[in-house]
């Protein structure tokens, strides 16, 4: 039964998160760090991030091919990302530590979810913010396991970076390069092999769903509403992992 459960929840994640531009991994991670499923962080971090990098690997090959990718204006975010989320895929966190901030992590992606931005002109960033931003949530990305676009892209409308579709672009390369470098940590660091046993039906699922998401996108499923209501799911999973956790 927990085995549908999750392939169930995880097509409909994909296919939610990859409408919207994201790869999921945060409600990935939500779910399967709830105590209805007993599994390890040596066993969840690396089946988020695989999960990852299925969903958006087509988005960041679509976005290119459109123009809407270019490396002048990614490479600020990236270069400093990369080895952040590569030292937080290293970093070997306690089982405790890792749920604790695991879901405070939650909880602000929760909030950065709900919230919505004003439209407002195109503003410049100094490449210095742009390098630390970058290296900040990579790091935090590899430290719990999620590609991290989904604090990158609200923090980027908030700003008024650039338009919508070069930041949904920007993100899902964020989150595809930060999910690999994050992965490699992980298994540079000793990792459990992954149990293909959980992982391989979960993976089949979020390709299935990310494929129908990214074409339905927001032609056909309106943005915000879905943005919210996958906030409250992620705060109420966040608030449980807490519970249990802290």
């Amino acid at each position: 039964m927990e085995s549908y459960i999750l392939i169930s929840a995880f097509f409909i994640i994909a296919l939610v998160y990859s409408s919207v531009g994201f790869g999921g991994g945060s409600s990935y991670l939500a779910l399967l760090a709830q105590p209805l499923f007993a599994l390890l962080p040596e066993t969840i971090k690396p089946i988020g991030l695989l999960c990852n990098i299925v969903v958006v690997t087509g988005g960041t090959i679509i976005f290119y091919r459109q123009g809407a990718l270019r490396w002048k204006d990614i490479w600020p975010f990236l270069l400093l990302s990369v080895p952040g989320s590569f030292l937080g895929g290293y970093w070997a966190l306690k089982e405790t530590t890792f749920f604790i901030l695991l879901g405070f992590t939650l909880l602000l992606a929760a909030f950065f979810l709900w919230i919505k931005p004003k439209p407002a002109a195109a503003k410049e960033i100094p490449i210095v913010a742009q390098l630390g931003l970058g290296g900040g949530i990579g790091l935090l990305s590899g430290l719990v396991s999620i590609g991290g676009g989904i604090f990158l892209s609200p923090i980027l409308h908030l700003i008024n970076w650039s338009s919508a579709k070069k930041i949904s672009a920007l993100a899902s390369a964020f989150i595809l390069v930060n999910s690999i470098s994050g992965l490699v940590g992980h298994f540079a660091a000793g990792g459990r092999p992954l149990q293909w046993q959980i992982a391989l039906p979960l993976l089949v699922a979020v390709l299935v769903g990310g494929q129908i998401g990214s074409r339905l996108g927001a032609q056909v499923l309106n943005a915000l509403y879905i943005r919210r209501i996958t906030a409250v799911v992620i705060l109420v999973a966040a608030l449980n992992i807490l519970k249990d956790h802290f």
